[in-house]
């Protein structure tokens, strides 16, 4: 059995953690389920209850100290099992040796909770298990409230958590409650308590998990994204943006990739920065993008490259129309190409997959292609609070150490149009784009907005997109009301 502990204190005893086995849930408990505790899984249908007992069951299950799964009045055993077994976690051969099942739909169905009990009793005893999982708990209580007298359930719930927790036994009870019912006795002798919920917001489910209370443990607070997939139930730990802390600066320079942007930027992009890319439809995003990762590669770095919009293999054959082979650097494992377009994306799996990437590949640039595809690509309800949720991805990233180079549509108008989410703050670096017409001729030029603490040419450049990528050209110095679409050649006399 997985185990961790609790830095102890002269006068204290280490609290044993067991490791779940549910991809972020031990990050959100603190470091995973305390050892002999008496939990509550609570939610409604559907919302991945008797999925994550399962999973925390065949992780803690060994030959020594088995797991014993306990139906009551909802699904049988071997309705149960037939749909389980389709999950990666389940593992046929720990059935009936390493974890068991026990039906008591029967007992349960008189409603006599003193048979429910003997019967629970008698399995613990003979069988020794580590962990004890009660589905569903909740249907018991309720069927049995309208011919027992509430002291006789509360009895029943305190007898319950009593023995359990006097056999040494780790246990999970289910049951499908409400908020309102929150002064239920279950929930005053509950060591810990998940509540699990699901919502649809236009055509959009999004799951969702809360440790209401865990003893003993420092758990993370808050709402937590969590999927249901193939492999089982996953949690995304809500990162909280905390205080910055001063950032010592790296001295070093990155290359963009294109001829002469380094000396428009003062030396290249600094090292460590957020870099954002703003211009309008078809005025050669991606190919800055792609330039600036492929400059990495050639200088031996990682890279990461999120992208929305588009499959990676169409990503990456544009790439190759420009000659840069992405394919060579993903064979070699220095280069990751994320594809994140599902309609209910949250933001913290979308940091979870790109940290996760940026961590196995030792990566120093990371892509974010594009700012308005990530929004398209949330479900609804992460969208009200975009800009709260781009604040914190790009404060995640950055304190990897790593170098971000986002992209983001804006509309064309009159003046300078940075970002278009207002976080212009956020970052450290803004390159804007747009179209001029001088001359009858409508030209793509740029103008470097902004660069925390470094110096950087203040000119208008037009540039061009060829077949070998990004071509700068001359300044604009010799006009005027660039920004307003339609310069006119300046008055002023030779400086």
């Amino acid at each position: 059995m997985s185990t961790s502990s609790m830095a102890e204190t002269p006068d204290s005893i280490a609290l044993q953690l067991l490791k779940t086995g549910v991809p972020g849930l031990d990050e959100v408990l603190g470091g995973g389920l305390p050892a002999l505790s008496f939990n509550l899984i609570a939610g409604g249908p559907g919302s991945g209850k008797t999925t994550m007992a399962m999973q925390m069951l065949f992780e803690t299950s060994t030959a020594e100290r088995p797991g014993l799964f306990i139906t009551l009045l909802g699904e049988t055993s071997l309705k149960m099992l037939r749909y389980q077994q389709h999950f990666t976690f389940f593992d046929g051969h720990k059935v009936d040796e390493q974890v068991h099942f026990l039906n008591l739909s029967e007992e349960a169905l008189n409603g006599d909770l003193d048979a429910v009990l003997a019967r629970i009793v008698q399995e613990v005893t003979t069988l020794r298990p580590g962990m004890v999982v009660v589905d569903s708990f909740r249907s018991l209580v309720h069927e049995v409230q309208n011919e027992a007298p509430a002291t006789s359930v509360e009895r029943f719930v305190q007898r319950l958590a009593l023995y359990l927790t006097t056999w040494d036994i780790t246990s999970l009870l289910i049951g499908e409650y409400q908020e309102q019912e929150l002064r239920n006795p279950v929930f005053t002798v509950a060591d810990g308590i998940f509540w699990l919920t699901q919502a649809i917001d236009r055509n959009s489910v999004v799951r969702k998990i809360q440790v209401v209370k865990s003893r003993g443990v420092e758990h993370m607070p808050g709402l937590h994204t969590m999927k249901i997939t193939k492999d089982g139930v996953r949690v995304f730990p809500r990162v909280s943006m905390q205080p910055a802390a001063p950032r010592s600066r790296d001295a070093r320079r990155l290359s963009t990739g294109i001829e002469g942007m380094d000396a428009l930027m003062g030396g290249g992009i600094p090292a460590g920065d957020s870099v954002v890319l703003a211009g309008p439809t078809g005025s050669g995003k991606t190919t800055f993008a792609t330039q600036f990762v492929a400059a990495g590669l050639r200088a031996g770095e990682a890279a990461v490259i999120a992208v929305f919009e588009e499959r990676p293999n169409i990503y990456i054959a544009r790439a190759q129309s420009l000659g840069i082979d992405l394919d060579a650097a993903v064979a070699a494992d220095k280069l990751r190409v994320i594809y994140l377009r599902p309609l209910d994306l949250s933001v913290d799996e979308t940091m979870q997959e790109i940290r996760n990437a940026v961590q196995d590949i030792g990566a120093t640039r990371v892509v974010i292609d594009s700012i308005n595809g990530f929004e398209m690509a949330l479900a609804p309800t992460f969208r009200a609070d975009f800009r709260e949720s781009l604040y914190r991805l790009i404060g995640t990233l950055t304190s990897l150490g790593v170098t971000m180079y986002s992209t983001v549509e804006v509309v064309e108008g009159k003046g300078l149009h940075l970002t278009g989410y207002h976080v212009s703050f956020l970052t450290d670096v803004i390159v804007s784009q747009r179209y001029v017409e001088i001359e009858g001729e409508v030209r793509k030029a740029l103008l470097v907005i902004k660069m925390r603490g470094s110096n950087h040419s203040r000119d208008f450049r037009v540039y061009e997109t060829t077949r070998t990528g990004i071509v700068l050209g001359n300044t604009l110095s010799q006009y005027d009301g660039v920004t307003t679409g339609v310069p006119v050649r300046s008055r002023r006399g030779p400086s």
